[in-house]
């Protein structure tokens, strides 16, 4: 028996330590994601489990050495079976594993800015629009809106659509005025804008029903860099101003567009205008 294992651990080389490590982490990994997400699996089950990983590993190792090949094949079929039947039996707690990697911090590098800021603001815009609620929203960039900010109530909230329409909403006290976005949040509201002169709008602008909100987003768009969203009251169309035009955006494309012109890089940034 004892010449046995010394055959067992000459015919053992680096490759293969290799290969059981990989198998014994990958295998750990698997069982230490399913008791996360779930509390039924008790500690004899865990126990259980990584005695039965340790002891599949312990027959790979002598089938490759003493080169059993026919019991190497029955061995196969039966992992593939336990593999299936551990999908079936495991498979509510897969389930909430793969919802919890999904939500995962390490994915939001790769998340396009459009599921931070476009989606809510496009369904937040979507309805006030239905609604015949008016709306200006300024996206800043690079250029500080800070002065204007001070000139409305200081939020620092988190960007959701309820909230946005929960402050447009006519009976709300920060319905008058602007709401400022920095930073992937909303830093205040109810907010004072300078207006473009009536004389000033231009012949491309004047198809346009252009009431207060529409000039004050045509003068920011000129003076900054931000991004202005705007809702008319009146005819519930939605419109983008950005760099001195004002763009009308269907519904059906408002999120898209969006995320178009917050992924885009600034322009050459302006000297930083003052509120009045």
């Amino acid at each position: 028996m004892f010449h046995r294992l010394a055959q067992l651990y000459d015919a053992l080389g680096p490759r293969d330590a290799v290969q059981i490590v990989i198998l014994a982490v990958v295998l750990f990994g698997v069982l230490r994601f399913l008791s996360k997400t779930s509390g039924g699996i008790s500690s004899l089950g865990r126990g259980l489990a990584l005695f039965t990983v340790g002891l599949f590993l312990l027959v790979q190792v002598v089938i490759a050495a003493l080169d059993l090949t026919e019991l190497s094949t029955v061995l196969d079929y039966l992992l593939s079976a336990m593999l299936i039947g551990m999908i079936i039996i495991f498979q509510p707690e897969l389930r909430r594993g793969l919802i919890m990697l999904g939500r995962s911090k390490i994915w939001r590098g790769w998340s396009p800015m459009r599921h931070s800021i476009a989606d809510p603001l496009a369904h937040a815009a979507e309805a006030m629009s239905r609604d015949h609620i008016g709306a200006l929203i300024c996206i800043q960039r690079e250029v500080p809106l800070d002065s204007f900010a001070d000139t409305g109530e200081r939020i620092d909230g988190k960007i959701s659509a309820r909230l946005i329409r929960n402050l447009f909403m006519p009976k709300s006290p920060l319905h008058d005025g602007a709401v400022i976005l920095a930073q992937g949040r909303i830093i205040a509201a109810a907010c004072q804008l300078p207006m473009r002169a009536a004389e000033r709008v231009s012949e491309a602008t004047t198809k346009i029903v252009m009431g207060m909100r529409h000039r004050a987003a045509l003068f920011m768009s000129e003076e900054s860099d931000a991004i202005i969203l705007v809702v008319s009251e009146e005819t519930g169309r939605i419109s983008l101003c950005y760099g001195g035009k004002l763009e009308p955006v269907p519904r059906e494309n408002l999120a898209r567009r969006l995320a178009d012109l917050v992924s885009t890089p600034s322009p050459a940034l302006p000297v930083q205008i003052k509120a009045a």
